[in-house]
């Protein structure tokens, strides 16, 4: 399945500058958006860690 979270408007202006009003909505979103969520999950562990770490992103690790 093609997932448009690599591709999403509202991500690019977050990449580009975080601190604006619409990146800062961007980041909130992500926390319950179930389209990040099946993108996010369908990812390999590495890709997940790097996005992780890019965006300071905690939720959907696997509990060992």
């Amino acid at each position: 399945m093609a997932y448009q979270c690599e591709n999403c408007k509202l991500r690019s202006k977050y990449d580009q500058k975080p601190t604006s009003l619409v990146g800062r909505f961007w980041r909130w979103h992500i926390n319950f958006c179930p389209g990040w969520k099946a993108y996010f999950t369908s990812l390999p562990a590495e890709k997940q860690q790097e996005l992780r770490i890019k965006y300071q992103f905690v939720k959907y690790q696997k509990k060992q």
